[in-house]
């Protein structure tokens, strides 16, 4: 190799060097203000504060900017059922909107009749909240003169802003939850029923107890007055939603109220929406008593005058038969998941076991339904060839995991329940060989007692005949 060669064989070797060295300080860059940007947004991302140590970092930036791209999801209803399902979807989206049934006004105080019931929504608030725990304590809070935080914040911001929907708007804004929350009615209304003999019910709360006291269901709900209108931005939230959930909740009481609303059903029935119904697990004492889950969605369907229903999410009803028990002393029990009249009646139905036990009562996970309805949300994208929508892709990777999450969790449980009966089986073995041990050493000893103490009896009875 002569010296030409050698001078033009080390220039290609620097030069390569050179070009190596500097894509690597590239990279360090890349990585180096990545990770920066993902400690910032770490630290950043409220849903992250309890639980940075089991989140992965990776997806922090992409679930920081997809949040606000998450699918537009309107729930319908009242009560725990409600928030249920508002607890679960905030892990999914940003753009959620509760609307929720307004018609307990004799629970405003005196001075404050105009005001809207805020404390109606207040469970609402909570369960929307980045930490329900400290949420629930702050609206909690014992003021001084008998006032709760939330009677404060209702004044205040009635002040504010005066009547209207950004009333409670502005209340999620300052409270800075997910979503928001729209009362489905300004206008001062009540639910009303009337019983299958006759009898005018005018109060909410005496509905469920008037029917039992009359041993006579509910014929139907109604509103007054009954041309209530939506409140603004309630029948906008629905049409432009991409689902709407219905339910869970008392199907008379805390549903259906809100579907007799001037327009809502109209609206419902015409949104080019996937429409979710969240099925009961078990009936209401007089409400819903022997209620199917066919007699729900009917019920839904006759109210609301349209089949608004595509889908029925239901659960498994593996509840332990326990609880069970004690629902059927007071007159519930679980809701006859009667699918196949389901289907009859148009409703694609979606089996999954969503119960849990919590203070003793049977309720709805929150993210197992979470999960059931953002499955049929991505089967609906899937179907209309949309797998590489921001929507699709994140609900999808977060479905995944979660279902991952909970084979791991049934795989522990098994593992423990395996154990436990290992241990059970040694216990009772070692009790088994104890009880043969005695049994062996003083079998003759119990004979001899046994038959001894017979004969003593026999001698007594003896002796008192013969007095």
């Amino acid at each position: 190799m002569n010296m030409k060669e050698i001078a033009v064989w080390n220039l290609v070797l620097t030069s390569a060097l050179a070009i190596a060295g500097f894509m690597l300080v590239i990279v360090g860059i890349i990585y180096s203000q990545k990770r920066v940007l993902e400690l910032l947004v770490e630290d950043t991302d409220d849903r992250l504060s309890n639980n940075k140590k089991d989140i992965n970092v990776n997806s922090l930036i992409f679930n920081k900017t997809v949040y606000k791209e998450g699918p537009k999801i309107v729930v319908i209803g009242g009560g725990s059922g409600l928030n249920t399902v508002l607890k679960g979807l905030k892990g999914y989206t940003n753009n959620l909107t509760a609307i929720v049934e307004m018609s307990e006004y004799e629970n405003v105080q005196k001075e404050n009749e105009n005001l809207l019931p805020i404390k109606t929504v207040k469970e609402s608030i909570i369960s929307l909240s980045t930490d329900e725990i400290e949420m629930k304590k702050l609206l909690n809070l014992n003021l001084q003169g008998g006032m709760d935080f939330t009677d404060l914040i209702l004044s205040a911001m009635h002040n504010i802003y005066g009547e209207g929907s950004k009333f409670i708007e502005n209340i999620s804004k300052v409270l800075n939850i997910t979503g928001r929350i729209l009362p489905v009615t300004l206008d001062k209304m009540n639910v009303c029923a009337e019983l299958e003999d006759g009898t005018l019910i005018e109060e909410k709360r005496k509905i469920a107890t008037n029917s039992i006291e009359k041993i006579s269901k509910i014929s139907r709900v109604f509103v007054a007055p009954s041309n209530s209108r939506p409140a603004p931005g309630v029948l906008e939230a629905i049409s432009e939603a991409d689902a709407i959930i219905i339910g869970p909740g008392n199907l008379f009481t805390d549903v259906i109220p809100n579907l007799l609303i001037k327009n809502i059903s109209k609206t419902i029935k015409e949104s080019k929406a996937i429409k979710i119904y969240v099925g009961n697990i078990m009936t209401k004492p007089g409400e819903t008593d022997d209620f199917s889950l066919s007699d729900h969605i009917k019920a839904i369907f006759e109210h609301a005058n349209n089949r608004i229903i595509d889908y029925c999410v239901y659960d498994t009803g593996e509840v332990v038969p326990e609880f069970v028990r004690r629902y059927n002393k007071e007159g519930a029990d679980l809701v006859e998941q009667d699918v196949q009249k389901c289907k009859e009646l148009g409703v694609r139905t979606v089996a999954k076991d969503f119960s849990r036990i919590e203070n003793d009562a049977v309720r709805h996970d929150p993210t197992s339904v979470a999960d059931a309805i953002i499955e049929i949300i991505c089967e609906d994208l899937k179907f209309k060839d949309m797998q590489n929508n921001p929507k699709y892709v994140r609900m999808n990777t977060k479905l995944k995991a979660h279902n991952e999450n909970r084979k791991e969790q049934a795989k522990f449980k098994k593992k423990i329940q395996k154990a436990e009966d290992k241990i059970n089986k040694k216990a009772k073995r070692m009790d088994d060989r104890r009880k043969s041990k005695f049994s062996e050493k003083y079998h003759e000893r119990i004979r001899s007692i046994q038959t001894s103490e017979k004969k003593r009896e026999q001698n007594i009875r003896r002796l008192e005949r013969g007095r």
